[in-house]
Protein backbone atom coordinates (compact mmCIF):
# COMPACT_ATOMS: atom_id res chain seq x y z
CA UNK A 1 0.00 0.00 0.00
CA UNK A 2 1.51 3.30 -1.11
CA UNK A 3 0.79 6.77 0.21
CA UNK A 4 0.82 10.15 -1.48
CA UNK A 5 3.93 11.03 0.52
CA UNK A 6 5.68 7.95 -0.92
CA UNK A 7 4.55 8.91 -4.42
CA UNK A 8 6.02 12.37 -3.97
CA UNK A 9 9.28 11.04 -2.54
CA UNK A 10 9.66 8.46 -5.34
CA UNK A 11 9.01 11.07 -8.02
CA UNK A 12 11.33 13.67 -6.51
CA UNK A 13 14.14 11.08 -6.33
CA UNK A 14 14.24 11.05 -10.15
CA UNK A 15 16.78 13.43 -11.74
CA UNK A 16 15.61 16.90 -12.67
CA UNK A 17 12.19 16.65 -11.02
CA UNK A 18 10.36 19.15 -8.89
CA UNK A 19 6.96 19.71 -7.34
CA UNK A 20 4.58 22.58 -8.10
CA UNK A 21 1.04 23.32 -7.06
CA UNK A 22 -1.20 23.84 -10.08
CA UNK A 23 -5.00 23.60 -10.36
CA UNK A 24 -5.10 23.08 -6.58
CA UNK A 25 -3.12 19.86 -7.07
CA UNK A 26 0.43 18.76 -6.48
CA UNK A 27 2.08 18.33 -9.87
CA UNK A 28 5.32 16.41 -10.29
CA UNK A 29 7.40 17.59 -13.21
CA UNK A 30 10.51 17.02 -15.23
CA UNK A 31 11.34 20.53 -16.32
CA UNK A 32 7.99 22.07 -17.23
CA UNK A 33 6.35 18.76 -18.20
CA UNK A 34 3.99 17.04 -15.77
CA UNK A 35 4.29 13.28 -15.33
CA UNK A 36 2.15 12.78 -12.21
CA UNK A 37 -0.32 14.78 -10.13
CA UNK A 38 -2.91 14.55 -7.42
CA UNK A 39 -4.26 15.76 -4.10
CA UNK A 40 -2.82 14.13 -0.96
CA UNK A 41 -6.20 13.91 0.78
CA UNK A 42 -7.83 11.80 -1.98
CA UNK A 43 -5.54 8.76 -1.77
CA UNK A 44 -5.28 8.83 -5.56
CA UNK A 45 -2.87 10.13 -8.17
CA UNK A 46 -2.93 10.56 -11.92
CA UNK A 47 0.13 9.29 -13.79
CA UNK A 48 1.15 9.69 -17.43
CA UNK A 49 1.11 6.46 -19.46
CA UNK A 50 0.78 5.49 -23.10
CA UNK A 51 -2.77 4.56 -24.19
CA UNK A 52 -1.82 0.88 -24.64
CA UNK A 53 -0.24 0.75 -21.18
CA UNK A 54 -3.31 2.42 -19.71
CA UNK A 55 -5.56 -0.24 -21.24
CA UNK A 56 -3.35 -3.03 -19.87
CA UNK A 57 -3.29 -1.56 -16.36
CA UNK A 58 -7.05 -0.98 -16.22
CA UNK A 59 -7.76 -4.49 -17.55
CA UNK A 60 -5.32 -6.14 -15.13
CA UNK A 61 -6.40 -4.30 -11.96
CA UNK A 62 -9.63 -2.29 -12.40
CA UNK A 63 -9.89 -1.74 -8.65
CA UNK A 64 -6.53 0.02 -8.63
CA UNK A 65 -6.31 1.68 -12.05
CA UNK A 66 -8.88 3.63 -14.04
CA UNK A 67 -8.91 6.00 -16.98
CA UNK A 68 -8.12 9.46 -15.65
CA UNK A 69 -10.70 12.19 -16.13
CA UNK A 70 -9.79 14.86 -18.70
CA UNK A 71 -6.34 13.44 -19.59
CA UNK A 72 -7.39 9.79 -19.93
CA UNK A 73 -7.81 10.09 -23.68
CA UNK A 74 -4.05 10.67 -23.82
CA UNK A 75 -3.27 7.54 -21.78
CA UNK A 76 -3.11 9.01 -18.28
CA UNK A 77 -4.22 6.60 -15.58
CA UNK A 78 -5.73 7.22 -12.16
CA UNK A 79 -4.07 5.14 -9.45
CA UNK A 80 -5.76 4.24 -6.16
CA UNK A 81 -2.64 4.38 -3.97
CA UNK A 82 -3.96 1.99 -1.31
CA UNK A 83 -4.06 -0.73 -3.96
CA UNK A 84 -0.51 -0.43 -5.28
CA UNK A 85 2.82 -1.47 -3.75
CA UNK A 86 5.69 1.03 -3.62
CA UNK A 87 7.84 -0.96 -6.11
CA UNK A 88 5.05 -1.00 -8.70
CA UNK A 89 4.43 2.71 -8.16
CA UNK A 90 8.15 3.41 -8.58
CA UNK A 91 8.14 1.63 -11.96
CA UNK A 92 5.01 3.46 -13.09
CA UNK A 93 6.47 6.84 -12.08
CA UNK A 94 9.83 6.07 -13.66
CA UNK A 95 8.17 5.17 -16.97
CA UNK A 96 6.08 8.35 -16.81
CA UNK A 97 9.17 10.43 -16.02
CA UNK A 98 11.11 8.83 -18.90
CA UNK A 99 8.36 9.91 -21.31
CA UNK A 100 8.79 13.62 -20.47
CA UNK A 101 12.35 14.05 -19.17
CA UNK A 102 15.05 15.38 -21.49
CA UNK A 103 16.67 12.56 -23.47
CA UNK A 104 20.11 13.45 -22.12
CA UNK A 105 18.90 13.12 -18.53
CA UNK A 106 17.21 9.78 -19.26
CA UNK A 107 20.41 8.44 -20.83
CA UNK A 108 22.46 9.61 -17.84
CA UNK A 109 19.97 7.89 -15.53
CA UNK A 110 20.70 4.60 -17.27
CA UNK A 111 18.16 4.12 -20.03
CA UNK A 112 18.12 4.72 -23.73
CA UNK A 113 15.56 6.79 -25.55
CA UNK A 114 14.28 6.36 -29.09
CA UNK A 115 11.23 7.37 -31.11
CA UNK A 116 8.88 4.65 -32.32
CA UNK A 117 7.03 4.65 -35.64
CA UNK A 118 4.19 6.75 -34.24
CA UNK A 119 6.62 9.39 -33.07
CA UNK A 120 6.06 8.67 -29.38
CA UNK A 121 9.08 8.39 -27.12
CA UNK A 122 9.94 4.84 -26.11
CA UNK A 123 12.51 4.13 -23.43
CA UNK A 124 14.34 0.99 -22.52
CA UNK A 125 15.13 0.18 -18.92
CA UNK A 126 18.65 -0.20 -17.59
CA UNK A 127 20.02 -3.75 -17.41
CA UNK A 128 18.57 -5.72 -14.51
CA UNK A 129 15.36 -3.67 -14.36
CA UNK A 130 11.95 -5.24 -14.67
CA UNK A 131 9.29 -3.62 -16.87
CA UNK A 132 5.89 -2.99 -15.33
CA UNK A 133 4.07 -3.56 -18.60
CA UNK A 134 4.35 -6.15 -21.32
CA UNK A 135 3.43 -5.55 -24.91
Amino acid sequence: MATFEELTALALALPGTHQEETWEQVTLRAGRKIFAMGRPETGEATVKAAPAEQAELVAAAPGVYSVAPYTGRFGWVRVRLAGVEADELRELLTDAWRSVAPKRVVKEYGGSVRANVTGNTVCSLPPGSVALYAG
